[in-house]
């Protein structure tokens, strides 16, 4: 039992100490494994209607398409397009979460609508965008930038292992995409890629400054 003695800043809550894993390890896993329930339904409405989902992906610079922004990363374009993507939204989802599900809420928020925006202004017209990689761009960006800004090196071993195994996705699923289309017609939207990972940083970067002022009180 501690007893904090007045003037002196107690002990920082336990999950604020164990900051590797969600503070709640079975809501975080219930909540992720929903959206990956949600997906997988969602991809067989739509191989029973027969694709009829995918024109509510991103139509490029459409007022219609707007709606995309909001429905894309729901729907898949084959079921090895949502196996693809399965994974690490189930892995990097659940790590988001360590902070807390409002907090997991305000960076997927953020990553979705900087992704889908992103999408919306630069990919080609008359193009159909879905797919959740823009998401799990996002969401691999943030937990690296997190570490990074907030200066933890829980958060930056964290953020290593991630680039360690996830890292070649920033060259194949953006920059090798990228040089492809200038030539020739690609079919997966590095441009979702691009800007969900914008997205991260920048969600990495208003996290760690919202949360100085508890680190500098943890610290003193």
């Amino acid at each position: 039992m501690t007893i904090p003695v007045p003037g002196m800043p107690g002990p920082a809550p336990a999950k604020q100490r164990s900051a590797l894993l969600p503070a709640n390890v079975k809501a975080a896993g219930i909540t992720v494994g929903a959206f990956g329930l949600i997906l997988a339904v969602v991809q067989l409405v739509n191989v029973l209607t027969d694709d009829s989902l995918v024109r509510y992906g991103i139509q490029p610079r459409s007022v219609d398409g707007l709606l995309g922004i909001l429905t894309a990363p729901f729907i898949h374009a084959s079921w090895s397009h949502l196996l693809a993507n399965l994974v690490p939204v189930l892995v990097l989802g659940f790590l988001v979460m360590i902070g807390s599900v409002r907090q997991f809420v305000a960076v997927t928020v953020l990553v979705w609508l900087v992704s889908g925006l992103g999408v919306w202004l630069i990919s080609p017209s008359g193009t159909d965008t879905v797919g959740a990689s823009g998401l799990v761009f996002g969401w691999l960006t943030y937990l690296v930038a997190r570490g990074v800004f907030t200066r933890s090196w829980k958060h930056i071993l964290l953020g290593l292992v991630l680039l360690a195994l996830y890292g070649s996705v920033f060259w194949t699923g953006i920059v090798q995409l990228a040089v492809r289309d200038i030539s020739g017609v690609v079919t997966v939207s590095w441009q979702a890629h691009l800007f969900g990972a914008l997205g991260g940083v920048l969600a990495g970067f208003l996290v760690a400054r919202a949360d100085a002022p508890r680190r500098r009180a943890v610290a003193a």
